[in-house]
C-alpha cells in the first residue's frame, strides 16, 4: 500500500526531527578518538586479511570491547581507520553500543600525531579522549581520564624497556617521554590513553623520524603553558603480538568489570 503525499511529508518530518534529536544528544557528550588505522606487522599472517583492532578475543573484535566499555559520558566515537578499513566500517556502522560512530581515513601512515590531526575539524570546542585501538584498558581508568582536561594514563612495570617511558615531577605532572630504545628496566610507561583539549591542535607536530610525528612528544610541548597530569593504572594490556592475542583470551575477563 502506497502512502499519500501528505502522509509521506509527515513521516519525513518525523525522521528529520528524530535525526536532529540524535545529533543534539551526541553533541552534548564527550568524544573519543580511537586510532585504528595500522596493520600490526608483528601479528604476522594474522593480519593479512584483517586489521589488527578487529582480531577476535573470545569471538568478538578487540575494538568492540573498547567501544562498549567507554564511560557513559562518551556519546561519540571517531575511528581513524586505514588498513582494511571497510571491515571496521561494516562492523560498527553509524551507531554502535548507543554511540554515534564517525570515521576518518589515514591514507598516509605518518604516526599517531598525524592520525589525530585528521580529526581536528570533528572535535569541536570540548575536551576529548584518545585511545589506541590495539590495547585493553580498564573502564574505571578511562572514567578517571574524563575528569581531567589534560592527562596521560601511565603504567608501572618491571619491563619498561619494551615501552615508551614517562617522566614526571613531584606533582605527577608530565615532564617528558623517552621512546624506545632505552636502557631503563623499570618505571612508568605510556599506555597511549589521553585526555586532551582542542588547544592541542595549536602546537606543531613533533617529528620522530621516518616521516612520522609522535603524539606523546607533541603533548609534551604543551607543558610550558599547561599542566598535564599523569595518572597511573594497575592494569593495562597492549595486544601487539600473536602471543599477546593468545594471552588476551584469558586476560579479557578483568577488563570487562
Amino acid at each position: 500500500m502506497h502512502c499519500q503525499k501528505g502522509e509521506m511529508d509527515v513521516r519525513i518530518k518525523h525522521l528529520e526531527i528524530f535525526s536532529l534529536r540524535c545529533k543534539s544528544f551526541y553533541s552534548r557528550g564527550m568524544k573519543c578518538i580511537i586510532l585504528a588505522a595500522g596493520r600490526g606487522t608483528r601479528m604476522g599472517e594474522l593480519t593479512n586479511d584483517c586489521p589488527k583492532p578487529m582480531l577476535p578475543i573470545k569471538g568478538k573484535p578487540k575494538l568492540a570491547y573498547t567501544i562498549e566499555k567507554l564511560p557513559s559520558v562518551v556519546t561519540e566515537v571517531i575511528l581513524v581507520v586505514g588498513y582494511h578499513k571497510q571491515q571496521i566500517i561494516d562492523y560498527f556502522g553509524d551507531v554502535y553500543s548507543g554511540r554515534r560512530i564517525r570515521y576518518v581515513e589515514q591514507k598516509e601512515f605518518n604516526g599517531t600525531a598525524g592520525a589525530l590531526t585528521l580529526t581536528k575539524e570533528m572535535i569541536g570546542d570540548e575536551k576529548f579522549l584518545v585511545l589506541m585501538g590495539d590495547d585493553l584498558y580498564m573502564k574505571k581508568d578511562i572514567e578517571r581520564l574524563t575528569q581531567y582536561d589534560l592527562a596521560l594514563l601511565a603504567y608501572e612495570t618491571q619491563n619498561a624497556q619494551s615501552y615508551g617511558l614517562v617522566d614526571i615531577d613531584e606533582k605527577s605532572h608530565l615532564v617528558g617521554v623517552v621512546e624506545r630504545p632505552h636502557d631503563r628496566k623499570e618505571g612508568l610507561v605510556n599506555t597511549a590513553a589521553y585526555a586532551l583539549t582542542p588547544e592541542y591542535f595549536d602546537y606543531a607536530l613533533v617529528a620522530i623520524g621516518s616521516g612520522e610525528y609522535g603524539l606523546p612528544q607533541t603533548i609534551v610541548t604543551m607543558r610550558d603553558h599547561h599542566e598535564i597530569s599523569v595518572i597511573t593504572t594497575e592494569h593495562w594490556f597492549p595486544v601487539g603480538t600473536p602471543e599477546d592475542l593468545e594471552r588476551a583470551q584469558k586476560e579479557i575477563a578483568k577488563y570487562l568489570l
